[in-house]
């Protein structure tokens, strides 16, 4: 008999990932514990790994490793990372950087004491970085940019730890927001365009505070919004209070938008814009691109809910949950030997023929990559009875890789790159196929003039990317992949 082996889920493997979340406490009895809360509600920046490094007494402690925030941290771990400030990460990865000594945040020490750094973002030129510092003697122990920073943090000289890593910054070219712990400061930093958010919190028990990449996060650890920290801002959280500073100069802004299409939790506010109604007005914008006679407007869950919801308010077509998802089940499952066609979507959606048999149906998702999974998933709809399928993708047609902090295909695998929206609509089996433009989604997001990066839509990239278009995004040790 055929031996079931661990299979990578079709649907996280069809989708965009973000690499990691990130969250910085200072000034709470039980910084750790917050710390924790803080990642299990970004959670779903990253599952497979996470760690928390606390600092007490002059002593930095960390506890890290593979897995989801709960599997990971109990109540024993949490005790032994005890102190007034801590920060957190969680990582996503490809499976070739999937293991323990990829996890974060990096602990180092240095001659000027210890240092911990947790980091979302992708630096462009962290290969000629390393390079350069494998020659001047620097010995790596992992295969992340990330590691590119702290050595870099050890050779620059500075009258303390936020002018030093200001310098290391200096050199560094990419998307960064960092969370970094010393013996007695906590620092969050954000590149010069924002690609990658990150917020200031106040804690409303203790009066401390807290750097987080969404707001969610601060919900859950009981503190309040303050405000987002700037494109190349510093902030220096210690015990004299807050300070900020320009570490590097702000250039034209350019954040993610992909936030705001599928990352950032629903409940999350990223520069005054809501996410969950963000999405909402996709919706809506949607129904005035493409109207369609259908019967019931149906989500893929989770990511397209919001936006199928503004379909159906602006339509007036009913809307129907006739896809179910089991949010038990993780990114990775045991096949049985004898498996349907579309066992892997099946796992995490389950099609209600009840809502769905001889329904016409809109279908929406948050955006078509590979093309693989909306090819099953059509077919599972079908299958449960559906007369018409009309796919409609609450984001423009993905045609470029990208090099800052997302893991993506390469633009050979990316199905809009290489074929027209009559192609794709054939190959994934629906009887229409419908995307958002560039100009609808930023009518629908609003405030273009804050500045986002759409490279993967337009190819405009904002920072020039070695061997631009080819293969993933830019790993260190690509062969491990």
């Amino acid at each position: 008999m055929e031996k079931a082996l661990p299979q990578l889920s079709v649907l996280d493997d069809d989708h965009f990932h973000d690499e990691c979340g990130v969250i910085g406490v200072f000034g709470h009895p039980e910084a750790a514990n917050l710390a924790y809360l803080g990642l299990y509600a970004l959670q779903h920046r990253g599952q497979e790994s996470a760690g928390i490094i606390a600092a007490d007494d002059g002593k930095l402690r960390s506890h890290r490793g593979m897995g989801r925030v709960a599997d990971i941290f109990g109540s024993k771990e949490l005790s032994e990372l005890p102190g007034t400030q801590a920060i957190g990460h969680v990582r996503y990865s490809t499976a070739g950087g999937s293991v323990l000594q990829n996890t974060q945040p990096v602990f180092i020490n240095y001659r000027y004491g210890s240092f911990a750094v947790g980091h979302n973002g992708n630096l462009v030129n962290a290969l000629e970085l390393r390079h350069r510092l494998e020659q001047d003697g620097a010995i790596f122990h992992t295969d992340m940019d990330t590691e590119v920073i702290v050595h870099l943090l050890a050779r620059v000289p500075g009258k303390d730890a936020g002018e030093r890593l200001g310098a290391a910054l200096q050199q560094v070219s990419g998307a960064y927001s960092l969370v970094c712990l010393t013996e007695t400061r906590l620092i969050g930093v954000r590149d010069p365009m924002g690609f990658r958010p990150l917020v200031l919190g106040r804690l409303i028990d203790s009066g401390g505070f807290v750097l987080a990449s969404e707001t969610c996060a601060l919900d859950l650890m009981g503190a309040e919004f303050v405000r987002d920290v700037a494109p190349g801002e510093m902030i220096i959280i210690s015990a004299s209070g807050i300070e900020s500073r320009q570490a590097l100069p702000e250039t034209a802004r350019r954040m993610c938008i992909f936030e705001y299409l599928y990352f950032a939790r629903p409940d999350s506010v990223l520069d005054g814009i809501h996410v969950y109604s963000a999405r909402k007005r996709i919706g809506h914008v949607l129904a005035r691109l493409h109207p369609r006679d259908a019967d019931i407007v149906v989500p893929v869950p989770d990511s397209g809910v919001a936006a199928a919801m503004g379909y159906a308010e602006a339509s007036g077509i009913p809307f129907e949950l006739g896809l179910i998802r089991n949010h038990y089940v993780g990114r990775t499952f045991i096949q049985p030997a004898q498996r349907g066609r579309d066992f892997g979507v099946r796992v995490k959606l389950n099609a209600q023929p009840e809502i769905l048999k001889g329904k016409r149906v809109v279908l929406v998702d948050d955006s078509i990559v590979r093309g693989t999974t909306s090819a099953k998933i059509v077919h599972l709809v079908r299958a449960a009875g559906a007369r018409e399928i009309h796919f409609l993708s609450s984001s423009p047609p993905t045609t470029g890789p990208c090099y800052y902090g997302i893991d993506t295909p390469d633009r050979a695998q990316l199905i809009a790159a290489q074929h027209s929206i009559d192609e794709i609509c054939k190959m994934i089996g629906a009887d229409s196929l419908g995307y958002l433009t560039v100009d609808a989604l930023y009518e629908a997001v609003g405030k273009r003039e804050l500045g986002f990066c759409d490279a993967c839509f337009s190819g405009d990239y904002p920072i020039p990317v070695p061997t631009p278009g080819k293969g993933h995004q830019l790993h260190l040790l690509k062969e491990l992949r």
